[in-house]
């Protein structure tokens, strides 16, 4: 439990964030530009530092350990493959969402497409990932939170949420995204700093025996591969083949969306101009998976020591419920071993983390219900202050309700496999929206549909239905297949856009490529300075390589590996190298 110490340094994060938030609203501005976007001016530093920031919420370090205790360190692929979504997004689509100069990527929608069709999806997308979407993600890191307040704080779930939730609240609604951004700032250097100085520490514990212990330790060394084993198709399949060939393009998961969308997009929207809104997305996915992971690995590979199994966890904390009782809880728990004044910043940083995603879900819940909703369906004429006003009012009803479901869900994993079932198979179609011009606001309507439709029926009633047990991996093919299947036949049999809508499209964001061979004489109106797509793949694939080969050199050097680290550590160097070439090549042409 915390000490006086522990609670003053809680304390005074609480203070301070509620200080920065407050200052940051003496400077945002009235209208929904600057109330959603920070006013368009933001630097690629604090960008990127706030979309590492809020990916970083309390639930991750869970989810992290969850997957370790229960498949080693190489089940973590399940999420590092979605470096490979982030990379295309950075040299590829950042710059033409950029220079679309919409507010939200929901209004998107009404740039690619046009008529009824358009405004129904804007509409409906609006309000599915403004509540539905939306909120489950914010109950799914409020989970987290319960977890961590019920083992280190002593709190039941309910009062851990609104106090932080509060104070969330306040500094959201006044200062909108222009203080959400600083004060992810803040919340980022703490929570790295109280990551890493936890992990010393455990390591140092005399039950661990540190780094040369830990790795020796029986019970630890089966799970310390960092790929799979490769002679196993029961374990390579789903922890590698599977994340890496379909999962990373096929799904819509917060933070890794296909083509770049959610939180990321509204970074990218709030940027100075093209080249900080690719400076910020690449930031973002060098430090969230080549800095971030390993304190959280050697914290779960330590948990494995001290508690082996779930009866360990539950005869430590009788207090917590049994419902909440899973792997995930083990993060939270080797917290608790940590000393006093250590305890307080830790608890303090995995706070922050939380306040920093349920912040900007906040804020970008709101525009997407105010924006593309209430103001383009309900009240058009609504002057800025009204919009600021009911961005307000959304960001505390959202709250009310994410917060609210939070205390229904059990586990980390649990969570994670939803939100991936429920997106599966849309995310080809988010990445070829751009260059396929055949695509229309009907294919994603139908998309859309099925999706939903076999991730109701793969949750709820395929278990019911049948004695075929599938595993969350087979229900995501099975889910992606039929659902790729469903809107790449719509987009050939449905009614496709105007050549009208076309052109103004192309005119607006400078796309061409073989997908827009019908309206050659508009590709030519793309800016000369636009890279073609052909380079910013291969920069992505460099990219990819510099930042998983950082990855497994950290690894390899804490497992001792000098060598291969060594090796490793080159290919980054040279694949890094590569990517700032092309860089410059793309400048100089």
């Amino acid at each position: 439990m915390l000490s006086t110490l522990d609670w003053g340094i809680v304390a005074a994060y609480f203070v301070l964030a509620l200080g920065v938030g407050l200052w940051a609203s003496k400077q945002a501005k009235s209208d929904a530009a600057g109330y959603f976007l920070a006013g368009r001016n933001m630097p690629w530093w604090l960008l990127g530092v706030s979309m590492v920031a809020t990916t970083f919420s309390t639930d991750t370090p869970n989810l992290v350990t969850d997957l370790v205790r229960q498949q080693g360190v190489s089940g973590n692929w399940a999420w590092w493959a979605f470096l490979l979504t982030g990379m295309v997004t950075v040299f590829v689509y950042a710059r033409l969402w950029r220079r679309s100069g919409v507010l939200t990527d929901i209004s998107f929608y009404e740039l690619r497409y046009g008529g009824r069709p358009a405004a129904f999806l804007r509409g409906f997308r609006a309000l599915y990932l403004g509540l539905v979407f939306n909120v489950l993600v914010m109950a799914t890191v409020s989970l987290a939170a319960i977890k961590l307040g019920g083992i280190l704080l002593g709190w039941p779930g309910w009062r851990t949420l609104l106090v932080t939730c509060s104070i969330t609240l306040a500094y959201s609604v006044l200062g909108g995204l222009r203080a959400v951004i600083l004060t992810d700032f803040v919340q980022f250097i703490l929570a790295m700093v109280g990551s890493v100085w936890a992990a010393s520490w455990i390591l140092g514990l005399p039950e661990v025996g540190g780094l040369e212990g830990l790795l020796s330790h029986p019970d630890v060394q089966p799970k310390l591969s960092m790929l799979p084993d490769l002679s196993d198709p029961d374990a390579w399949i789903p922890m590698l083949l599977i994340p890496l060939a379909v999962q990373w393009w096929s799904s819509y998961y917060p933070g890794a969306e296909p083509g770049g969308g959610g939180y990321i997009a509204q970074r990218m929207f709030s940027a100075k101009d093209e080249g900080h809104a690719v400076g910020a997305t690449l930031l973002f996915n060098v430090a969230h998976y080549a800095l971030r992971p390993w304190p959280w690995i050697l914290v779960a590979l330590a948990s494995i020591v001290i508690f082996p199994d779930l009866d360990a966890l539950r005869q430590a904390f009788p207090a917590i419920s049994e419902d909440k009782v899973g792997h995930d809880l083990a993060y939270p728990a080797m917290l608790s071993l940590l000393p006093s004044g250590l305890l307080g910043l830790v608890a303090a940083s995995l706070l922050a983390a939380f306040m920093s995603t349920m912040s900007t879900q906040l804020n970008l819940g709101a525009s997407y219900l105010v924006h593309d909703f209430y103001g383009r369906f309900i009240r058009p004429d609504a002057s800025e202050r009204q919009r600021v006003v009911a961005g307000q009012v959304a960001t505390g009803v959202s709250l009310v309700i994410g917060a609210g479901l939070g205390l229904t869900l059990t586990d980390a994993g649990q969570a994670f496999n939803l939100l991936l079932l429920l997106g599966a198979g849309t995310g080809g179609l988010f990445l070829l929206r751009w260059f396929w011009w055949r695509i229309s606001a009907w294919t994603e309507v139908a998309a859309m549909l099925i999706s939903l439709v076999v991730a109701a029926y793969f949750t709820w009633a395929h278990d019911a239905w049948t004695d075929l047990a599938l595993a969350p991996w087979e229900k995501l093919m099975w889910g992606t297949g039929i659902t790729t299947v469903g809107w790449l036949l719509s987009a050939w049999c449905l009614p496709h856009e105007s050549p009208e809508v076309l052109r103004a499209f192309v005119k607006r964001t400078g796309v061409g490529g073989p997908g827009w061979s019908r309206w050659a004489e508009d590709a030519a109106e793309v800016d000369a300075t636009s890279p073609p797509v052909s380079r910013g793949l291969l920069q992505a694939f460099l990219g990819s390589v510099a930042v998983y080969a950082a990855l497994l050199a950290t690894g390899s050097g804490l497992y001792g590996d000098t060598t291969l680290a060594a090796g490793l550590a080159v290919l980054a160097g040279l694949a890094g190298w590569g990517v700032l070439k092309l860089q410059t090549l793309i400048h100089g042409s």
